[in-house]
C-alpha cells in the first residue's frame, strides 16, 4: 500500500513539474502570446526606439522582412521603409507581380500615434504569419510597404522639446514665415519650464474670458451682458525679434501634406505648400519609391485626430468617377463598423479643402485606392456620441482628465514674469494628450485601425483564370474561351485610372509554339451577345479592367494545335496562367453519335 502511495505521489509531483514548465494554457486572442519580438504598445517611441524595433523585427523574421532606407531626412535621420511578404528576396520580379499595399504614418509630425499603428501592423503581420490564416494568406498573396515616420525630424522635436499637442506639424527646414528676412527666429517658448507650451492669460477687469464654475482651470467666454476677468494672449512665448509680435516665426513652416503634385497650389492659395510639388526631399523619396513599385493598388495614411475615415478628393474635383466612389463607400462603411465613433466622410465636402494632398496623388496619379485615418475619436472618452464633433469639448476634456487621468492632463495656471506683458499666468492642456490618446487607450487604437487596414488590403484585386474551354470549328480552327475573374472588391484598375490611362491596361494572352491566333473577341457575358472584336494584336488582348466579381470573357480563334498557355497580366491585380492542350474537342452531339455508332 505504501509503495502504491509513493508511486502515485511521484507521478503527481512529476506532472506538476511538467505543468509548471509548460506555457500557460490560456492565450488571449488578438496577438501572439509568445512573440519572437516582445514589445508593449502603451507608450510612444521616438526615432531611436522606432529604428531599434524595426531592426529587431527584421532580424527576427528574415524570411518575411526587408528593411531599407530611402535616404536621409533634413537632419540626417534614415527614412525607413519595411517590406513584408512571404519568401522575401527569393525573386524580386515575382514580388513586384504581387498586388502591394502602402502604409505610412506621421507625415504630420505631431500626429504621433500614427507611427505606433504602422509599427504595430509590421509587428502583427510578422508575428502572426503561419499562426493566423488571414495574415498568412495576405503575405502569401500580397506585399506590404510600411513607412512608420514620414517626418522623423519634427516628430522627435515634438517628443523631446517643449511643444503644444499641435506642434510642430511641418518639417524642420528653416522658413521665413513672417517674411522679415530671418528664419525661425520667433518660436513659441516654454516660459515656465514644465516641458509643455500651454496658454498665457492676464488678469483684466474688462476681459472677455472667465474661469468655468465647475472647472476653474478652464477658461470660457463671458456672456454678452457681462465682463470677464481675463484676456487670453495665445501660446506661451516672447517677442524674440522685437517686432511687436509674439510667436510669429517658429519651426520652419511648410506642410508635407500640401506638397504633392495633384492639384498643388502655391502658398498664397494653400498655406504650407512650400516651393513646388515634391520640393520636400522626404516626400520626393517616398514618391520615387512608390512610382518604382507600380503594383501598389491600395494605400493607408495615418493621421490624427477626430475619428475620421477620409477619402478624396481633397480639393473639390468632379472628375472622380462614381464607380470609384462606390468602392470607397463599401470599404469606408466597413471601417465605420470596425472603428466605433469614427465617421467615413469626404475630405473636400465634409472637412476642408486640401490642395496638393498625398492621398489625392495616390488615387489620381498612382491608381491606388487610399484612405486617411484620423486616429483618436472623442467617442472613446466616454463611449458616447455628442453630435459627431471632430474634437471633444474642453468640458469633456476636463472631466476625462479628472476622472480617468487623475488630473494629470492639464497644467494648473501659475504666475510668471513676461518681458513684454509683465505678470502673466500660464497653464492649460499639456502637449502629451489631446490629439493623441493616453497610453492606456493606445493599443486598442493600434489594433482596430490595423484590422481595418488589413481588411482594406484584402480587398485589393487578385486575378484568376477560372476556366479555359476549347471547341473545334469548321475550317480547322479552334475556339479558345477563357473566363477571367477578380474576386475582390477593388477592380484591377480604377475608373479614373482607365479614363486617364494612369497605368497600362490588363492583358490576356494566348501563346503556343504551334499556335497562330487569327482573331479575338471580348465579352462581359458568357454568351458573347455583344462582343468587342480585337482589331490589333489579338494574341495579346488589352482589357480596361476586371471588376469586382464580374467575369470577363476572352475568346480566341486559333489555327494550329499543341500545348499552349493562357496568361493574364495586370499591373495591380497580380498575374495568372493556365496551361491548355489545343486539340479538337468533339461537340456534345458528335459524342452522342459516336456512342450510338459504337453500339451498332
Amino acid at each position: 500500500m505504501k509503495t502504491k502511495l509513493a508511486i502515485a505521489l511521484a507521478l503527481f509531483l512529476s506532472a506538476a513539474v511538467v505543468r509548471a514548465e509548460e506555457k500557460p494554457i490560456y492565450q488571449p486572442l488578438g496577438a501572439p502570446a509568445d512573440p519572437k519580438v516582445s514589445v508593449r504598445w502603451n507608450y510612444y517611441r521616438d526615432y531611436e526606439e522606432t529604428t531599434k524595433l524595426l531592426k529587431e523585427i527584421a532580424a527576427a523574421h528574415p524570411n518575411l522582412v526587408r528593411l531599407e532606407s530611402l535616404g536621409k531626412s533634413h537632419e540626417g535621420r534614415e527614412m525607413w521603409v519595411m517590406t513584408i511578404t512571404a519568401n522575401i528576396g527569393e525573386d524580386k520580379k515575382a514580388e513586384l507581380a504581387k498586388p502591394a499595399f502602402w502604409i505610412d504614418g506621421s507625415i504630420h509630425a505631431n500626429e504621433i500615434q500614427a507611427t505606433e499603428v504602422v509599427l504595430y501592423t509590421a509587428w502583427y503581420l510578422t508575428e502572426m504569419y503561419g499562426r493566423n490564416p488571414m495574415v498568412t494568406r495576405l503575405l502569401d498573396e500580397r506585399v506590404f510597404y510600411l513607412m512608420p515616420i514620414m517626418s522623423p525630424d519634427s516628430r522627435d522635436a515634438h517628443l523631446h522639446e517643449p511643444n503644444t499637442t499641435h506642434s510642430p506639424r511641418g518639417g524642420q527646414r528653416p522658413v521665413d514665415d513672417d517674411r522679415d528676412g530671418l528664419v525661425d527666429e520667433d518660436p513659441a517658448e516654454d516660459i515656465d519650464g514644465d516641458g509643455s507650451i500651454t496658454q498665457m492669460r492676464v488678469r483684466d477687469p474688462h476681459g472677455r474670458f472667465k474661469p468655468h464654475d465647475k472647472y476653474p482651470g478652464m477658461m470660457i467666454r463671458a456672456e454678452h451682458n457681462e465682463t470677464g476677468t481675463y484676456t487670453l494672449l495665445g501660446s506661451e512665448g516672447i517677442d524674440n525679434d522685437d517686432d511687436g509680435s509674439v510667436n510669429e516665426d517658429g519651426d520652419g513652416y511648410y506642410d508635407p501634406n500640401r506638397d504633392w503634385p495633384w492639384f498643388w497650389q502655391p502658398q498664397y492659395v494653400q498655406n504650407g505648400a512650400h516651393n513646388y510639388p515634391l520640393s520636400i526631399a522626404e516626400n520626393r523619396m517616398v514618391a520615387e519609391f512608390v512610382m518604382a513599385h507600380p503594383n501598389i493598388a491600395g494605400a493607408q495614411s495615418y493621421h490624427n485626430t477626430g475619428g475620421m475615415l477620409l477619402r478624396g478628393p481633397g480639393a473639390k474635383d468632379d472628375r472622380w468617377p462614381r464607380a470609384d466612389i462606390e468602392v470607397y463607400d463599401h470599404i469606408g462603411q466597413r471601417g465605420q463598423a470596425m472603428l466605433p465613433g469614427y465617421r467615413y466622410i469626404n475630405t473636400a465636402d465634409d472637412l476642408y479643402e486640401v490642395w496638393g494632398g498625398e492621398t489625392d496623388w495616390f488615387h489620381t496619379m498612382i491608381g491606388a485606392f487610399v484612405f486617411v485615418n484620423e486616429l483618436n475619436t472623442p467617442f472613446n472618452m466616454f463611449r458616447e456620441s455628442k453630435g459627431g464633433g471632430f474634437f471633444p469639448s474642453e468640458e469633456d476634456q476636463r472631466k476625462f482628465d479628472e476622472w480617468l487621468l487623475l488630473s494629470d492632463g492639464f497644467a494648473e495656471w501659475k504666475e510668471v514674469d513676461h518681458p513684454t506683458y509683465g505678470k502673466v499666468e500660464v497653464g492649460g492642456v499639456k502637449k502629451n494628450w489631446g490629439r493623441q490618446p493616453p497610453s492606456f487607450m493606445l493599443e486598442e487604437e493600434c489594433h482596430r485601425n490595423m484590422a481595418f487596414t488589413l481588411w482594406h488590403a484584402d480587398q485589393m484585386p487578385q486575378v484568376a483564370i477560372d476556366d479555359v474551354t476549347v471547341r473545334e470549328l469548321d475550317g480547322g480552327l479552334l475556339e479558345v474561351t477563357a473566363t477571367l475573374m477578380n474576386r475582390k472588391l477593388t477592380p484591377t484598375r480604377s475608373a479614373f485610372n482607365v479614363e486617364h490611362k494612369v497605368t497600362a491596361p490588363d492583358v490576356a494572352s494566348l501563346t503556343g509554339d504551334d499556335v497562330r491566333v487569327v482573331t479575338a473577341l471580348v465579352s462581359d457575358d458568357l454568351l458573347f451577345d455583344s462582343p468587342r472584336e480585337v482589331e490589333r494584336d489579338p494574341a495579346n488582348v488589352q482589357l480596361d479592367a476586371i471588376g469586382s466579381w464580374r467575369p470577363k470573357y476572352v475568346r480566341w480563334l486559333v489555327a494550329g494545335a499543341g500545348d499552349a498557355k493562357v496568361s493574364l497580366d495586370t499591373v495591380k491585380g497580380g498575374n495568372a496562367t493556365k496551361e491548355v492542350k489545343l486539340e479538337a474537342t468533339p461537340a456534345k452531339d458528335d459524342e452522342a453519335k459516336q456512342v450510338e455508332e459504337g453500339k451498332e
